[in-house]
């Protein structure tokens, strides 16, 4: 009775099952995997964010394919003044914006755009395990290439460029990467734009965390604006307005000239066929966007405290390290791998009530990493690192 496509395990696995155990039981955890920032104790602006979505006009449905002109002028201004990847400038057109909602359905946008059923699309490895469901629903095949570390993480071309077939549509690049907090670099922009145009391939660039490069890093580029090959950037309010229940998120349509116009006609009839985000999200859109500034300075210090914390109990310890980052939400603990992750994932909760990301859930090639989120609350953070390094090193 069912498609194939949706023919997941869909039974818990040990590490989850052990979770729900955990709190079935009232066992107090202390969850360093939180991602949800609405949970996280940020104080929100709720009086404009309620206003904003209390306009009048919402009461009037006129729909736009690509979304309501004014939400997207209020996205190309979000774009105003960053540098671009390629050395491109100027200012975005609201008609290569289109607003979706949510990320995930632009994925399902591009991937219907670009891919026949069974095409494939190049992932970097670690990476965030949704693209493997987005796939399925969309028919698609995903094909790793690896992000190497050795103080700092860099794309692997060689093993990139040996996962590419006559299938291969496009490259997907994750900027920062979730969840090595690592942004692409310029050569290797360089080198990505030359190998997609030549082989009329695309890239697809995830900015959700763009805006969250750590104190010590230097401002990073946008894709939005990049021209060497087609290009799709995506971001949203999830991430960069901390308000994830509000679901809109955008792609940006680049590169040569006819390409990008061609993608924008097709796009535009796949944008008209759902007309998903409401109307009163893109009517607020631009408030929404400018709480921006103040929420990223409340995730920002709390990053930072965080990271301050772990550093200071790492210091006094000897068999754990954090991996260098640049950005993002999340920091990733190198333990030694005397077990498999989600065997050692299970033995925090259980010896320690802390609750962590193995890093196995990440596509990690091997085992002797724990994920992190950093916006945990800052109480919470520091006891869980502790008992997360105290138990490593009683190993």
């Amino acid at each position: 009775m069912f498609s194939v496509r949706t023919n997941w395990k869909l039974d818990p696995n040990r590490f989850t099952r052990a979770v729900e155990s955990r709190r079935a039981n009232g066992k107090p955890v202390l969850d360093l995997t939180a991602s949800n920032p609405t949970e996280c104790g940020l104080v929100y602006p709720e009086r404009e964010i309620l206003d904003a979505l209390a306009d009048r006009r919402a009461l009037k449905y006129a729909p736009e394919s690509k979304g309501m002109r004014a939400a997207r002028e209020a996205v190309c201004r979000y774009y105003a003044g960053r540098h671009a990847h390629g050395g491109a400038r100027g200012a975005i057109d609201p008609e290569n914006v289109i607003l979706t909602a949510g990320t995930s359905e632009a994925y399902s946008y591009i991937f219907r755009l670009l891919c026949e059923k069974d095409d494939e699309i190049l992932v970097p490895a670690p990476s965030y395990p949704l693209f493997q469901l987005l796939a399925d629903l969309n028919d698609i095949r995903l094909v790793p290439y690896p992000l190497l570390y050795d103080h700092g993480w860099q794309m692997d071309f060689a093993a990139l460029r040996a996962a590419l077939t006559p299938r291969t549509r496009a490259v997907l690049l994750v900027h920062p990467n979730n969840p090595t907090g690592s942004f692409v670099q310029p050569h290797e922009v360089a080198a990505l734009g030359e190998l997609c145009a030549g082989r009329e391939m695309a890239i697809v660039a995830d900015e959700v965390f763009l805006d969250f490069a750590d104190a010590t890093a230097e401002p990073q580029p946008t894709f939005a604006l990049h021209e060497a090959c087609l290009t799709f950037t995506l971001s949203g309010l999830s991430k960069i307005s901390a308000l994830p229940q509000m679901k809109l998120a955008w792609l940006v349509v680049s590169g040569p000239d006819a390409l990008a116009q061609a993608a924008l006609a097709r796009l535009d009839m796949v944008a008209d066929t759902y007309l998903s985000p409401g109307t009163p999200i893109q009517i607020a859109t631009g408030t929404l966007l400018g709480a921006r500034t103040n929420l990223q300075t409340q995730l920002k210090m709390r990053i930072t405290a965080n990271l301050g914390a772990l550093d200071a109990l790492l210091a006094v310890q000897a068999h754990a390290m954090r991996l260098e980052r640049e950005g993002g939400w999340y920091a990733i603990l190198r333990v030694p791998a005397t077990r498999p992750d989600e065997d050692l994932a299970i033995a925090i909760l259980e010896k320690c009530g802390v609750l962590v990301h193995p890093g196995r859930f990440f596509d990690f090639s091997q085992d002797g990493f724990l994920v992190l989120s950093l916006i945990a609350r800052e109480e919470d953070f520091a006891e869980g690192a502790r008992r997360i390094l105290e138990f490593v090193n009683l190993q």
